[in-house]
């Protein structure tokens, strides 16, 4: 079965630099490259009324310009474009489904927290249930991440259910020849959280911090056994989770995050994922688990 990257294009040069990221992607996998606009006429929603099919025009048009440059620097690259007339958020959803990642173009931090990715993206990623990865546009501020630099994943579900965060990190390294680092931060629980069979276990450890590691140890075992030719860096840190990994990331050229799929609510994506999309220096791929 044929794979496909998909990239949701909404005309921004976020969305371009998905575009590229994407194309760089799906050139190495040897993966067919569809670039889709979710596109809605709704003449309401602007002070005048306009002319929906100058509009629809414009939409193919940034789909053309698109896959011209996605083609310029791939020219083997199997590159297909749609325009699908729906709402954003379900279209994506449904695209994301159909695709082995989905990538989105990212406006990365700003001021209003909770809007600084765009809505769009934000509602898609709580939703969906496939990868998706998260692009920045380089600018001057936000240089771009080196070619060859680390996979960062962030381990905060060291049990079974965070397998589908490190084979997605583990299969981005293969991929790419470049190490993994996995990075698991732990913070001290209050003493009165602490049970006997706890305590006993960190005195057997020989501290808090060495039981951590061997956490993330036992963590990382089966995917070094599946991978054997990844390199593996193993950072344990004790802090905030967020900051831990951000530190972590100044050299990365992609940051693997989780997001658990069965909590209800709106911050279903968590506050370190948050965290890693507003402000990590990188492409972000969410890997939804159980």
């Amino acid at each position: 079965m044929s794979v496909t990257i998909t990239v949701g294009l909404d005309g921004t040069g976020h969305s371009l630099a998905a575009a590229d990221w994407a194309a760089h992607e799906a050139a190495r996998r040897g993966a067919a490259l569809r670039l889709v606009y979710a596109w809605v006429w709704r003449p309401g929603d602007t002070g005048f009324v306009g002319d929906r099919d100058a509009e629809e025009r414009a939409v193919r048009a940034v789909l053309g310009d698109a896959a011209a440059r996605v083609s310029g620097a791939h020219p083997a690259l199997d590159v297909s474009t749609e325009v699908v007339v729906g709402d954003p958020v379900p279209t994506l959803v449904d695209e994301a489904a159909r695709a082995e990642v989905l990538v989105l173009g990212s406006r990365g931090y700003g001021t209003l927290a909770g809007y600084l990715i765009g809505s769009v993206s934000l509602h898609v990623l709580r939703r969906t249930t496939r990868p998706v990865v998260m692009v920045r546009e380089t600018r001057p501020e936000n240089p771009a991440p080196q070619p060859a630099g680390e996979i960062v994943v962030g381990v905060q579900d060291a049990e079974a259910a965070g397998g589908p965060v490190l084979d997605f990190a583990f299969a981005s390294a293969a991929e790419r020849g470049v190490p993994v680092r996995a990075v698991y931060a732990w913070e001290v629980p209050p003493v009165l959280m602490w049970s006997p069979g706890s305590l006993w276990m960190a005195e057997q450890q020989g501290g808090l911090e060495p039981l951590h590691r061997q956490i993330l140890a036992d963590a990382l075992a089966p995917w070094r056994e599946k991978y054997p030719r990844v390199e593996v860096v193993e950072q344990v840190e004790s802090g905030p989770a967020s900051e831990v990994l951000l530190s972590a990331t100044g050299g990365a050229q992609l940051l693997v995050v989780g997001r658990r799929t069965h909590e209800p609510g709106v911050r279903r994506l968590g506050s370190v994922t948050h965290a890693a999309l507003h402000h990590a220096p990188c492409a972000v791929a969410v890997v939804p688990h159980a």
